[in-house]
């Protein structure tokens, strides 16, 4: 149960009960859509003409329509289907990376609505900005024909306030304290702009999925393994982001004191024994992480191609993802002693080694875990083509709408 603050609360008022259904209402429509008004009163437990009074003013603010007649009524009226009005307008989705940045847009309910698009990531985040603007420009001109665009929702991997919109430490990036949302708010005054850190929005994308996996899951964590580690951690429904925005900063917790050095300028990071970085690493026998990872990731060998040499049967390739698969599961360990997640989803490209690592990754699990029921968390594979950081500043845009509303 969530704790009242007796300094900081909402009271309920006539309208709140009313909301609260509205918000459940839309929820069912777009999981379960096409849906009946006869199966939205079932789903929500409550008489039909509760249903046709809600309906109807969602239908009059635009936020549903009305699309086929269903042929299966026993008897009466043929049912009418009822659908999220989502594509009149749109949400633009960035994912900024250390090499390249990622765009997409989509309707309300994350359809995508034209070819992802990417640039190189320009270090001068003023020269990042002017591109970004000049990029999202283009975009929302080459669909003029959808009515408005109700938001942007960008991803960082570092650390960011989310009040202010300032990127508060992204050591991939090279930015400190770097203010993205003052000059582009300048450039898109009509449109609602969304800074969030790339790990938390990987959350975000698997619990605002329609998938049923997810729907059984209110306490999850994602983990992003690429050129940094990215975390976000979900309680009961609820993104945890503390007090600074931190929460779930577990790629930053030791695993030895003196061990190697991190991007974060401190030694013994997780994410210093299981990054790309630190897997190529291990694959040549040297410490790369002395050079500025924005050069490692323009080299041309990459953890793919790793992956692609222990296929063939390279045992020194298969030998460092073995070691980084160790690894990753003490790592994962910590997390589900301390979390103790109903489930994890672990994204990033050495995930195509799943098959190769899982064994390795099990055994450090069971052998960290402090009961044997925590060894056996689940873990999802979240594959590339799925876009967790993209689909997550996608829901940075869209979920208020369908987001329970906190009246205590």
């Amino acid at each position: 149960m969530r704790k009242i603050n007796p300094r900081s609360f909402k009271t309920a008022t006539r309208g709140t009960s009313r909301e609260i259904n509205r918000q459940i209402a839309l929820t069912l429509i777009r999981a379960h859509q096409p849906v009946s008004r006869a199966d939205l009163a079932r789903l929500m437990e409550t008489n039909r003409a509760n249903i046709t009074f809600l309906i109807n003013d969602l239908l009059a603010e635009g936020l549903v329509r009305e699309g086929a007649t269903g042929n299966d009524a026993k008897r009466g009226r043929r049912p009418t289907f009822l659908y999220l009005d989502s594509q009149q307008k749109c949400a633009v989705a960035i994912d900024v990376r250390a090499t390249r940045t990622y765009l997409m847009m989509t309707d309300m309910i994350g359809q995508q609505i034209e070819n992802i698009s990417s640039f190189p990531t320009e270090p001068d985040p003023e020269k990042f900005i002017a591109t970004l603007v000049r990029i999202i420009r283009q975009l929302l001109e080459n669909n003029r024909e959808i009515a408005g665009c109700e938001g942007i929702g960008i991803v960082v991997p570092g650390m960011t306030d989310i009040k202010t919109g300032r990127v508060l430490h992204a050591p991939t990036l090279g930015w400190q304290n770097v203010d993205l949302l003052t000059p582009l708010r300048k450039e898109f005054e009509d449109i609602p702009i969304h800074i969030e850190n790339s790990g938390k929005a990987c959350a975000l994308s698997q619990i605002w999925a329609t998938r049923s996996d997810v729907h059984a899951h209110n306490d999850l964590v994602f983990v992003s393994v690429s050129d940094g580690v990215g975390v976000g951690v979900v309680i009961g429904g609820e993104l945890i982001r503390g007090r600074h925005n931190t929460a779930g900063e577990f790629g930053h917790l030791p695993l030895a004191i003196d061990g190697l050095p991190c991007s974060c300028g401190a030694n013994g990071c997780w994410e210093a024994y299981i990054s790309n970085l630190a897997t190529v690493s291990r694959y040549f026998g040297k410490n790369l992480a002395q050079r500025r990872p924005r050069a490692l990731e323009t080299a041309n060998f990459t953890v793919e191609d790793l992956i692609g040499k222990a296929r063939a049967g390279d045992a020194k390739a298969l030998a460092a993802l073995h070691l980084t698969a160790r690894y990753l599961g003490l790592g994962l360990a910590s997390i589900i002693n301390a979390i103790d997640p109903s489930q994890i989803y672990l994204g990033g490209e050495i995930t195509e080694a799943w098959d190769l690592i899982e064994p390795q990754v099990r055994d450090a699990i069971m052998e960290r875990t402090l009961i044997r029921d925590l060894g056996a968390t689940p873990i999802r594979i979240v594959p590339a083509i799925e876009y967790p950081r993209l689909r997550g500043a996608v829901a940075l845009v869209t979920a208020p709408a369908f987001a329970a509303p906190k009246v205590a």
